[in-house]
């Protein structure tokens, strides 16, 4: 049954967000997180994590909404010129939105109402901006009923906005924010300020809140592929929230995809150090005149990579780049593609590690 219960502002009432069940699981969640912002300390260059990370997020994300593509078409259209089409533009609008995002936190440490507005235009690609006409409802995919009403009038939805907005940018002293990153995403996702695109902005400031808490130093932690393995569950959660005001269940389940987003990226981190090292003792052995710890990096920087890429990266000339790839693929490191006029080496191992949950 509908309900149009009036939004309220934030903080919920602490008794309804700390019972003993969610603190159990916080307990869990708080240490898997922990350990993951650890292991990310020791890959030597950050820009490999981020941007593996960054690009199946940006994947899952958009995939929650039903655009759906593969790691191959993504890595095909940031390296090379062939024209995007919609849905691969629209996930890597995503992936911009997070960069965006990541550096405003690194260079100002809080969010205001316009770069929330600047995000969701990343993705997006309009300037339709905050909702100022009544009329939009959300309503069940498959029967057409309306299950909530957010809040209709543009002045109450920018109050609404300030009021999150104070709760996010501050670092939390008395609720532990992982338990505020879940009251921030529910409350985010029921003002749902913009006609478009209002989850996959959610989901980015999931991950830029952890940062300004300094759970996490760099945004590698998603919680996209849990919402998508458990997606029916996630609607009914936050749904039950806005209907009956009990906290418990939603909660846990956010606290649930920390923990298990957080072990599946451990995994991950570690399997792509594995391979690093390997790839790096494989060149000395084999290839010492052409081994460079940057050449290398590169490859995991960009498991899709070509000659410019390497000239840039080592100063080189186009022809001994060229050969570079080419020794590479002669080792087995690489394979080699040709996507429209260009040839394309690719990290095969390392996308195998990056399609994995």
């Amino acid at each position: 049954m509908h309900q149009n219960n009036k939004l309220q502002k934030l903080p919920p009432g602490r008794e309804k967000v700390e019972t003993i069940e969610i603190l159990r699981q916080l307990s869990i969640s708080s240490n898997a997180l922990g350990e993951l912002k650890g292991i990310a300390k020791t890959i030597p260059n950050q820009e490999m994590l981020i941007n593996a990370v960054v690009l199946q997020e940006a994947k899952d994300s958009s995939e929650i909404e039903n655009i759906i593509t593969t790691q191959d078409e993504l890595y095909e259209a940031l390296t090379t010129n062939t024209k995007q089409l919609r849905h691969v533009k629209e996930v890597i609008n995503y992936r911009s939105a997070i960069f965006s995002g990541f550096e405003l936190i690194k260079k100002q440490g809080f969010l205001k109402i316009k770069d929330i507005e600047a995000i969701q235009k990343t993705i997006i690609e309009n300037n339709a901006g905050i909702r100022s006409i009544p009329g939009t409802v959300l309503k069940n995919d498959k029967t057409g009923e309306v299950i909530y009403t957010p809040p209709q009038d543009k002045y109450e939805i920018l109050d609404l906005l300030s009021n999150f907005l104070e709760h996010f940018n501050v670092k939390q002293n008395d609720l532990h924010p992982l338990i505020n990153l879940a009251i921030l995403h529910y409350q985010f996702e029921s003002i749902h300020p913009f006609y478009d695109g209002n989850g996959r902005t959610g989901r980015i400031l999931n991950i830029l809140y952890l940062i300004i808490n300094e759970l996490l130093d760099i945004p590698i932690l998603y919680l996209s592929s849990y919402i998508n393995d458990n997606k029916a569950d996630y609607y009914s959660l936050l749904n039950k929230v806005n209907q009956t005001n009990e906290w418990s269940d939603y909660i846990i389940y956010m606290l649930k995809a920390v923990e298990v987003t957080s072990k599946q990226t451990i995994k991950k981190i570690s399997s792509i150090k594995i391979l690093l090292n390997e790839t790096i003792y494989i060149t000395q052995e084999k290839e010492p005149k052409i081994y460079r710890k940057e050449l290398i990096e590169l490859l995991f920087e960009q498991p899709y990579s070509k000659i410019e890429f390497v000239v840039d990266r080592l100063n080189v000339e186009r022809k001994a780049a060229s050969r570079y790839l080419k020794k590479l693929e002669e080792i087995g490191i690489l394979k080699s593609k040709k996507i429209g006029r260009e040839n394309v080496y690719i990290n095969t191992k390392l996308i195998d590690i990056l399609k994995k949950q």
